[in-house]
C-alpha cells in the first residue's frame, strides 16, 4: 500500500497526492490538515503548497510512499496561420451563426476548433473528409493534448455546425461518437461557506456583485448583461433577459440585496448596465471571477469552488428549505426539470429534512407502544 504525492512546480498553489481507497488511517491523518481538499473528478487530494504541509504528509506515509511527476500534455500551438480558402470558410460560419441569431459566445467557442480543424486539412477538399477521417482527428487531440470532455464537444460541436448547417451534409453522417458524460456532481457551498465569502467582502460594488449572484441564482453573464431597469423592486423581482437559450425569466429579488443595491447606486452611479467597468460598458467575466477568487482565499474555504458554485449553491439552500422543484426550475431558467433534479442529489441525509417512513408509520399508527 502507497501514497503517491505528485512533485509540482515550485509556483503551483496546491500539493496534489493520492492514497489507496481502504487506507482509513492515513485518511484520518491527512483530514487534520487545514484546507485539505479532495476532488472526486481527478480522485486526488490537494493541500496548499508548504514545506510544513509536504512535510507533514511525509511523516504520514512514512515509508509507503512514491514521489512522480505528472504527465505532461503538449501545449496546444497559439498561433495558427490558415490560407486565404480557410479564412473564407470561417466567414461563412460566422455569417451562418449570425444568420441563425445564435450568440457571440457560440462564435466564439466554435472558432478556435475550426481554425485548427481547417489547418489540418488544409489542403483537402473539405467536402470530402469523411466521418472516419474526422474521429481520428479528434482522438488525436484526446491523446496528443489531453484535452477534457467538454472540449470534446466543443469540437465535434464546431464541426458539425460547420457540415451541416454551412456545407449542408446531412446529419446522421456526422453522429459522430461522443465521449461518455461524466456523471459528476456540481460543488456546492453550506450557507455558512456562501456567507464567509460574502462577508469577506469589503469593496460595495464587489460585494453587490457576489450578493446578486447568490441571491437570484444568476450565471457570470447574466449579472453581466442586468440593466439598472431590470431590478424590478416595486414587484419584487430581477428581471433576466434573454439568459441561455435566449429565454427571459423571473428570479428572486431578495430584500436585503436591494438596500445594498441602493446602497451601491448611491456610491457607484451606473448609468445603464447595473454593473460597469471603469471605462463604462459592461463589467467583466475576468473580474467577477477575481473578486470570488479573492474572496474564498480571503474566507479560507473550499479552493475547488467557482463563481457558478454560488448559483449551484442557490438552488440547492432553496431545495433544502423545501421550496418545489419546479419552482427553482423557472428561477433557473432551466428547460428540463432533470437538469434541476440534479440537486437533489446534494441534500445531506438529514432528519430534520427527511422522515424515514417507518417513523411517520409508526407515528401515524401508533406503533411505537407494539
Amino acid at each position: 500500500m502507497k501514497a503517491v504525492i505528485y512533485i509540482c512546480e515550485p509556483n503551483a498553489r496546491r500539493i496534489q497526492f493520492s492514497i489507496p481507497f481502504g487506507a482509513k488511517e492515513w485518511r484520518a491523518k491527512i483530514k487534520a490538515i487545514p484546507s485539505i481538499w479532495y476532488s472526486k473528478p481527478q480522485q486526488l487530494w490537494t493541500v496548499p503548497n508548504t514545506k510544513e504541509n509536504l512535510e507533514k504528509l511525509k511523516a504520514i506515509f512514512g515509508q509507503s510512499i512514491e514521489m512522480k511527476n505528472r504527465e505532461k500534455s503538449e501545449r496546444i500551438p497559439q498561433k495558427v496561420k490558415l490560407s486565404e480558402a480557410m479564412e473564407m470558410e470561417l466567414v461563412k460560419v460566422h455569417q451562418k451563426i449570425i444568420l441563425k441569431a445564435y450568440s457571440n459566445n457560440t462564435w466564439k467557442s466554435y472558432r478556435g476548433p475550426l481554425v485548427y480543424f481547417f489547418k489540418f486539412f488544409e489542403n483537402r477538399k473539405l467536402k470530402d473528409v469523411t466521418k472516419d477521417e474526422i474521429e481520428s482527428y479528434v482522438a488525436k487531440w484526446i491523446v496528443k493534448y489531453h484535452i477534457s470532455e467538454t472540449k470534446q464537444n466543443t469540437i465535434i460541436n464546431a464541426i458539425k455546425f460547420y457540415y451541416e448547417q454551412v456545407l449542408g451534409q446531412p446529419r446522421e453522417f456526422y453522429d459522430i461518437q461522443r465521449p461518455k458524460r461524466s456523471k459528476t456532481l456540481p460543488g456546492i457551498l453550506s450557507m455558512d461557506e456562501v456567507q464567509s465569502i460574502l462577508t469577506a467582502v469589503d469593496n460595495i460594488k464587489h460585494k453587490a456583485i457576489l450578493h446578486t449572484i447568490y441571491s437570484g441564482g444568476l450565471r457570470i453573464s447574466e449579472l453581466l448583461n442586468l440593466r439598472i431597469e431590470d431590478i424590478r423592486s416595486d414587484d419584487g423581482y430581477i428581471f433576466v433577459k434573454g439568459a441561455k437559450g435566449k429565454k427571459d425569466r423571473r428570479t428572486i429579488l431578495s430584500k436585503h440585496l436591494l438596500i445594498l443595491l441602493r446602497d451601491y447606486y448611491k456610491v457607484n452611479k451606473p448609468s445603464y448596465w447595473l454593473f460597469e467597468g471603469q471605462s463604462g460598458g459592461k463589467y467583466s467575466a475576468s473580474s467577477v471571477q477575481s473578486i470570488f477568487r479573492k474572496a474564498v482565499k480571503k474566507a479560507n474555504i473550499n479552493p475547488w469552488a467557482t463563481v457558478h458554485s454560488l448559483r449551484h449553491s442557490f438552488a440547492t439552500h432553496l431545495l433544502q428549505q423545501g421550496t418545489n422543484l419546479r419552482y427553482i426550475q423557472s428561477l433557473l431558467g432551466h428547460s428540463s426539470s432533470k437538469t434541476t433534479e440534479i440537486y437533489t442529489h446534494l441534500l445531506k441525509v438529514d432528519n430534520s429534512i427527511v422522515k424515514s417512513p417507518l417513523d411517520i408509520m409508526m407515528e401515524n399508527n401508533n406503533l411505537a407502544k407494539i
